[in-house]
């Protein structure tokens, strides 16, 4: 994999910003999610001075991955079109601080360091885009899950049988 290895805190206050693509195939985490390795996630970071005055990195991160379908286990393109910003504290105790004075669920904080791998962020972004259930927004065969919903029968059936005799 190609990293890109920055200085968190020296990117933002040059307001320096990156941008590429990752194969899907090179995030790891992202795979074991995915149906297969075909893919590829473009991002870009931009990094800043938040108005409080801490360091703070925009993440922007799109592409197409491969995902399994939970209700007809067929695979299906995901779009991933997702963005954060990150606030970046010296340490945990700072980073919890000012998550505290934030009071903002929007605005991510985490440590940043003098070394930061940019594509364990990119890797990190696109995990959170993904769908907690992934699904078709409908299925393109759904001959198996009819066959189904028709063999299911209702336990008040037999209740009914009972009243009409």
């Amino acid at each position: 994999m190609n990293a890109l290895v920055i200085d968190a805190f020296e990117f933002c206050r040059i307001n320096d910003s990156r941008e590429g693509q990752m194969p899907v195939a090179e995030m790891t985490r992202l795979t074991k999610d995915c149906a297969d390795q075909s893919g590829t996630i473009s991002w870009k970071i931009a990094g800043s001075t938040s108005k409080t005055g801490f360091p703070q990195m925009t993440l922007s991160v799109t592409g197409t991955v491969q995902l399994v379908c939970q209700r007809c286990l067929i695979p299906y393109a995901n779009e991933i079109d997702a963005s954060t910003v990150l606030m970046l504290g010296k340490d945990d105790e700072q980073a919890d601080e000012i998550e505290e004075m934030l009071d903002d669920e929007s605005i991510d904080v985490i440590v940043g360091t003098r070394s930061m791998n940019v594509a364990d962020l990119v890797e990190d972004e696109a995990l959170l885009a993904l769908p907690h259930t992934p699904k078709h927004g409908r299925c393109p065969d759904t001959v198996l899950l009819d066959s189904v919903r028709s063999e299911k029968k209702s336990p008040f059936d037999a209740l009914k049988g009972l009243k009409s005799e």
